[in-house]
């Protein structure tokens, strides 16, 4: 057997570099490059061997740097959403802290279900200097590292304490981000004596591989009992999850709803799998959907899932499906969301899914009335969302407002990115994607800080979009820095800066519940009442933008905010649109409920009022059985 002698790092690096996936015949390369922060744990090994390839050429891996190591991550799922899965990025950082500041990222990318390889540092596999700078000392076994909280944010993990095992490591890892099931956040944690460790390795362990990712076929007995309940049903509704964008459904989605007349409503992942316009496009459902999605579900007698998880906001805490007999047909790839809510099960690929669907109903429709009674609705919603787009809101203009000046101005295949605050419930609501990859937030895990870093590998999976960065000022302040990465790499992004001075969607939660947007709001401290509702506090996030290399402009009323719009995508730098909104809204009007448990006894008034509503609202609320 044929050897060659690397150290593991230089191991890793090479057999990365000849990783590929494959789907419908075409290839493409699974981890195309690298992310990292050096430090002490990897800059000896990762990073040495990052530099030899560069150098010696015998490896294809860029380096990239990034400036916070959860942002990195964050860029390398963005990436892989937008690639449906078929490639990401790995990411490596040092020991200690710099390894665990990616534990959220890998959360959030195993709970979207959205592939990254994760390389954390790790302590000395032979112990010969314990206890070294940054390690852990845990009284309950010598072999217990930070990198163990790993374990349960992966899909898949796997401590490399000798060269040999990164064969039979590396290849699970291949397999588990290359499986639409399984998919998620993938570690590999690397001691740092190991990283530099030499070993004879086989040539054949870096010979070039393909993953193919097939797409399971639907069993022909499952889609008889599908077709059968779809077939019986008066009022159905299909519920568009990411499933279906992943496995690039959406033409196939489209023509079953025209040849069947069964509306579409969408979640956040599954949002321009119809184009907004489509006439059975009923918009976003649950928590923050459409009047018209919600309207559907609240009489729909069967719900055909396709791709969907089924999360909290999807169904509104279990309100929003209102029919004593709704049934549910999944359509998924994981028989763990195929088989939610008592489901009868189609296990398959979501295309092959809905072509053997649309096959088997073959002459079959909804009545002419339901079709009449969608289209009713639909132009209703259409009436509330020009009404929240023009709403004339003084002084200060509504976020609604800015929403629908954004929507005019982008075309069709420009990336909206948002994850977390207000945003994604107004979005959700008003935003009107045409293309599957014009709507892309992050709301599985709705991690505040995910939207600028996200923007950079949106951005690196398709520079031929423009990418827009919706972000508040609270998830700014979060993690803004990889505005830094943008300019370095040379990467043109616009980011819609919204300062309200306050956390906006938990203040108006907050006061939902009775506590008074408590703790919400960008305040100095008040002296009389010893609480952070004192004077605005004089933030100029716009001045921290333009810092770290951005150019910015500025906007206060729409008008404005639409000219600075026409100047940024003129732009080819990274540049920041500043806008200040009222941080009490208005906001679009809710259409459904979401369960946050109100206190049960409370001495405030405003508790106890909220504290009724929230138990009427429980009286809705079942599992579907």
């Amino acid at each position: 057997m044929k050897t060659v002698r690397l150290t593991t790092a230089q191991a890793l690096v090479r057999f990365l570099a000849n990783q590929y996936s494959e789907r419908d015949g075409q290839e493409q390369r699974l981890i195309p490059g690298v992310w990292g922060i050096f430090g002490h744990g990897n800059v000896a090994g990762i990073g040495q061997a990052l530099l030899q390839a560069a150098v010696t050429r015998e490896a294809d891996l860029p380096y990239y740097l990034a400036r916070n190591e959860q942002g990195m991550v964050h860029a390398s799922v963005a990436y892989a959403k937008m690639r449906d899965r078929l490639a990401t990025f790995a990411c490596t950082a040092s020991t200690g802290p710099g390894s665990t500041n990616m534990i959220t990222g890998a959360a959030l990318a195993t709970t979207n279900r959205l592939p990254v390889l994760l390389l954390p540092s790790d302590m000395f596999a032979t112990r010969a200097a314990d206890p070294v700078l940054q390690q852990l000392e845990d009284t309950r076994g010598g072999d217990v590292t930070v990198n163990d909280a790993f374990r349960a944010v992966s899909k898949y993990f796997d401590r490399v304490s000798r060269p040999e095992q990164l064969i039979p490591a590396a290849l699970a890892a291949m397999r588990v981000l290359t499986d639409p099931v399984e998919t998620g956040a993938v570690t590999l944690a690397l001691p740092q004596d190991v990283q530099a460790e030499a070993y004879d390795w086989p040539v054949s362990f870096f010979r070039r591989r393909v993953w193919h990712v097939g797409r399971p076929v639907p069993e022909p007995a499952a889609v008889e009992r599908a077709t059968r309940l779809l077939r019986n049903a008066r009022k159905p509704l299909i519920v568009a999850g990411g499933g279906a964008v992943y496995s690039g459904a959406e033409t196939m989605l489209r023509a079953f709803a025209e040849a069947t007349g069964i509306p579409v409503a969408d979640t956040h992942a599954g949002k321009g799998a119809v184009p907004w316009d489509h006439p059975y496009a009923v918009g976003g459902i649950g928590s923050t959907g459409s009047f018209a999605a919600n309207e559907l579900a609240k009489d729909a007698d069967v719900v055909l899932g396709i791709g969907t998880r089924y999360s909290d906001f999807t169904t509104a805490s279990h309100t929003v499906f209102g029919n004593p007999d709704v049934t549910f047909v999944n359509l998924n790839v994981a028989r763990l969301d195929a088989v939610k809510h008592s489901a009868e099960p189609l296990v398959a690929d979501a295309r092959l899914g809905i072509q053997a669907l649309a096959g088997a109903l073959d002459g079959w429709e909804v009545e002419e009335s339901y079709r009449r009674r969608t289209r009713e609705l639909i132009a209703r919603t259409r009436e509330i969302e020009d009404a929240c787009f023009t709403v004339g809101h003084g002084p200060l203009p509504a976020q609604t407002e800015i929403l629908g000046a954004l929507n005019d101005v982008l075309d069709d295949r420009a990336v909206v990115i948002n994850a977390a605050g207000s945003m994604p419930g107004d979005l959700q609501q008003l935003w009107r994607a045409r293309d599957p990859k014009a709507y892309h937030v992050e709301y599985a895990y709705s991690c505040m800080g995910y939207e600028v870093a996200a923007g950079v590998g949106a951005k690196m999976a398709d520079p031929s979009r423009e990418v827009v960065v919706l972000v508040g000022d609270g998830s700014y302040l979060m993690m803004a820095q990889e505005i830094v990465t943008m300019v370095s790499e040379g990467l043109k992004v616009i980011i819609v800066l919204v300062q309200n001075h306050g956390f906006a969607s938990i203040g108006a939660l907050s006061e939902s519940l009775g506590s008074q947007r408590f703790g919400t709001k960008y305040r100095y401290r008040n002296g009389d009442s010893g609480r952070l509702d004192g004077d605005v506090l004089p933030v100029d996030l716009a001045a921290n933008a333009s810092s770290l290399g951005a150019d910015v402009l500025h906007a206060t009323t729409v008008e404005e905010f639409r000219s600075a719009m026409d100047k940024a995508k003129a732009a080819t730098r990274t540049t920041v649109v500043h806008v200040e909104t009222d941080l009490y809204g208005p906001n679009p009007p809710g259409h459904a409920w979401w369960d946050v448990p109100v206190s049960e006894v409370s001495a405030l008034d405003t508790t106890r009022a909220a504290y009724d509503t929230y138990t009427a609202h429980k009286q809705t609320q079942r599992h579907y059985l």
